[in-house]
């Protein structure tokens, strides 16, 4: 059974630490998966206004590409976020996203679904020496993924990296975690 990986660059910055510990995580997964890597910043999106009629229609009022990244969702099997720190948090992009999911929440019937049995890791970088920053992004990221049902199977931070020349030094950790992905979650 082919199974797909999706790793998602959770930073606008295309060519950043962020997109070079993606490329890594993808190059490494390739090897096991049906690898596709995506960049937030690749779709365009509005912000959600808060007026709650998905809570009753699981269905959003805008029109834009978050059925897209969410039909990306689905068709993996195991989705690897990787996330800098903005402000001892997510991004503001990946926030919007996770925002615009909320049709897709389990804290409300009616809801959409991404099928069952998808394994969520997470990957958080900043660029201090403290690993408290890179918890509080893993627990979004985590807190997101158990509101869409995917179980949180592992997560990385990593401190100091503040540009994609830093990236190098950690890549034997970073591959490690990738090891640590197990090639069939059957």
């Amino acid at each position: 059974m082919n199974m797909n990986a999706l790793v998602i660059n959770c930073s606008p910055v295309k060519t950043g630490a962020t997109a070079g510990i993606v490329k890594l995580v993808s190059e490494k997964l390739s090897s096991v998966y049906n690898t596709k890597s995506i960049c937030i910043d690749d779709y365009d999106f509005k912000f959600c206004k808060g007026c709650r009629i998905c809570h009753n229609t699981a269905e959003c009022v805008m029109t834009d590409d978050i059925p897209l990244i969410m039909s990306e969702f689905e068709q993996a099997d195991i989705i690897v976020s990787v996330s800098p720190s903005y402000w001892a948090d997510i991004p503001g992009q990946f926030k919007a996203f996770i925002d615009r999911c909320t049709p897709w929440c389990n804290t409300h019937d009616p809801h959409l679904t991404i099928s069952s049995g998808k394994k969520g890791y997470s990957i958080a970088l900043r660029t201090g020496p403290g690993m408290k920053e890179c918890e509080r992004i893993i627990q979004s990221i985590e807190h997101f993924y158990g509101h869409l049902e995917i179980e949180c199977c592992g997560k990385l931070g990593l401190c100091s990296v503040e540009c994609r020349d830093d990236v190098e030094p950690r890549k034997d950790e970073i591959t490690a975690f990738c090891e640590k992905i197990p090639a069939c979650h059957c």
